[in-house]
């Protein structure tokens, strides 16, 4: 290792766009003193001067000037007689400057200096990449796949930092390749082994209302407030929306005409149902609303419970519970309630058609009772479990199953 290779490394190093340049120069010259420091004991006679821009730099040595023969530190001091080969004009008592050249410091300090400043800016590129991103966690991020793992996804940025997207953020349809582009938000920024890991979530509730105000120009500008957000990622999602200007009308808008605003997010959310309803302070009404798209006969709210009895007609239950069930938890989730759905009226009815079971027995089974002339609840439960078994392609323990469900309908 000689100056001239490290001053190429220099210029390797000024290129570094993230760190500023005053922030540059103390880097260098912390390195360059340090290494004064271990040469001599002391750096305090030593001046340091950087040039960034050319890359190079230059060390002088301060000498105070002393009679011959009263050197006792040729580090510090030089002889007059030397002195005056320098300039003929020099007294005893003042200073020489001379330059050290690099190679005078030797192979293995230069080797360790190299080596620190390595370390330096490899620090400072890892503190702002952590300010950077800390200062953006809830901001959606654009950036391409680099690598696709089993449990993560590692995805550069525009400046090529290095971005992870674990599965567990992801929305359960996401399928990505590499050099693909993807939008994600900052979810949070961790420090694993003194180096940021930057975590994105597709999957984050902040994700979807980041996308309203990419696609909806009044969220952006405060016209409309998002009040709560719930998502079963991939499946179904609520948006709860005010506006404080009664002109606007905050669904309609978040929808746009013929549903053109909403198509963009639920296209970004591999066509994720959302449901956009208007918040209100009447819980009874905003239950209602929450249930979206199951129309509510009544509500019944038990505020030191925070439970609420919703009635609906038999036709009804089945799209208020949602598929999996997932349309009751979010608008439970949404509200803040435990919500129980109850049919209009089943206490006094004699029988229920099997139809409205089918939030919670398969089709294909209800589909088997229904070949062997079974359409409601009693006319099941009027049959032997044994002779249903043989007249359907029906497990006995399937059968068991369905009779508790219709059973607990009478109970």
């Amino acid at each position: 290792m000689n100056s001239l290779n490290l001053i190429e490394s220099f210029s390797e190093f000024k290129e570094f766009k993230n760190i500023d340049r005053q922030t540059m120069m103390h880097v260098l010259e912390d390195v360059f003193r340090s290494m004064l420091k271990k040469k001599f004991g002391t750096d305090e006679h030593c001046d340091v001067i950087i040039n960034i821009d050319k890359g190079d730099f230059e060390i002088w040595v301060n000498k105070e000037i002393v009679y011959d023969g009263e050197v006792e530190d040729p580090n510090i001091e030089i002889a007059y007689s030397d002195a005056i080969k320098i300039e003929p004009d020099f007294e005893v008592g003042e200073e020489v400057s001379e330059e050290m050249k690099f190679e005078d410091f030797g192979r293995r300090n230069i080797l360790s200096l190299r080596q620190n400043l390595i370390s330096r800016i490899l620090e400072l590129e890892k503190d702002h990449l952590y300010k950077l991103y800390k200062d953006r966690i809830g901001e959606i991020i654009t950036g391409e796949v680099y690598q696709v793992w089993k449990k993560e996804i590692l995805i550069l940025d525009d400046e090529g930092n290095e971005l992870i997207l674990p599965k567990s953020e992801q929305i359960p349809s996401d399928y990505f390749k590499k050099g693909e582009s993807v939008r994600a938000v900052v979810a949070k920024v961790d420090m694993r082994n003194s180096s940021p890991v930057i975590i994105l979530s597709r999957s984050a509730p902040e994700f979807l209302e980041r996308l309203f105000e990419l696609e909806v120009p009044e969220v952006f500008d405060g016209l409309i407030t998002i009040k709560n957000i719930v998502r079963a990622p991939g499946d179904r999602a609520k948006v709860a929306v005010e506006s404080y200007d009664d002109r606007i009308d905050p669904v309609g808008a978040c929808v746009g005409m013929k549903g053109a605003r909403i198509h963009g997010i639920v296209r970004e959310l591999r066509n994720e149902n959302i449901d956009v309803i208007n918040y209100t302070n009447n819980n009874q009404l905003y239950i209602q609303r929450a249930l979206s798209p199951a129309k509510i006969s009544s509500v019944e709210i038990n505020e030191e419970e925070k439970r609420a009895n919703v009635y609906l007609k038999p036709d009804q239950v089945s799209l208020a519970i949602g598929k999996g069930g997932h349309n009751i938890k979010l608008a439970g989730r949404l509200t803040g309630y435990e919500i129980d759905v109850y049919r209009e009226g089943a206490t006094d009815v004699e029988d229920v058609d099997l139809e409205e079971f089918a939030d919670e027995i398969d089709s294909w089974i209800l589909d088997e009772l229904k070949a062997i002339g079974c359409d409601t609840a009693k006319s099941v439960l009027e049959i032997d479990i044994a002779d249903l078994v043989k007249r359907t392609d029906l497990e006995e323990e399937t059968i068991k199953e369905v009779f508790k469900i219709l059973q607990s309908e009478f109970e």
